[in-house]
């Protein structure tokens, strides 16, 4: 079943290391099938606040997303952006299909 990051970005300092961490995170996506279905862009928010941006990453399965957020491809460029950011970031798994919102009661 396919897995998720999903991080909010509540607060991004844009400069030369978002930068780079931008250039680079493709590279450490590829070997994990990680691919961006959402990042950052226009948003409407239809209940409350949400400060900042979304990103989801969509990867094969839970393992997958594990082991590229644990390689050290991407561990090289991390600081790059917790440094310069502020962000909460899970790893999700997705539903098998078809789903219903009722699956989750049993």
């Amino acid at each position: 079943m396919a897995a998720y990051a999903v991080a909010h970005m509540r607060q991004v300092t844009m400069g030369p290391q978002i930068v780079e961490c931008l250039q680079r995170i493709d590279a450490t996506l590829e070997p994990f099938g990680g691919r961006f279905l959402v990042h950052g862009g226009d948003m409407d928010v239809a209940e409350n606040e949400w400060p900042g941006h979304l990103i989801v990453i969509e990867f094969p399965d839970r393992g997958n997303a594990w082991g590229w957020y644990d390689s050290s491809a991407y561990r090289e460029i991390l600081a790059l952006r917790t440094d310069n950011s502020h962000a909460d970031v899970i790893i999700a798994d997705g539903v098998q299909h078809p789903h219903k919102a009722t699956d989750v009661l049993e």
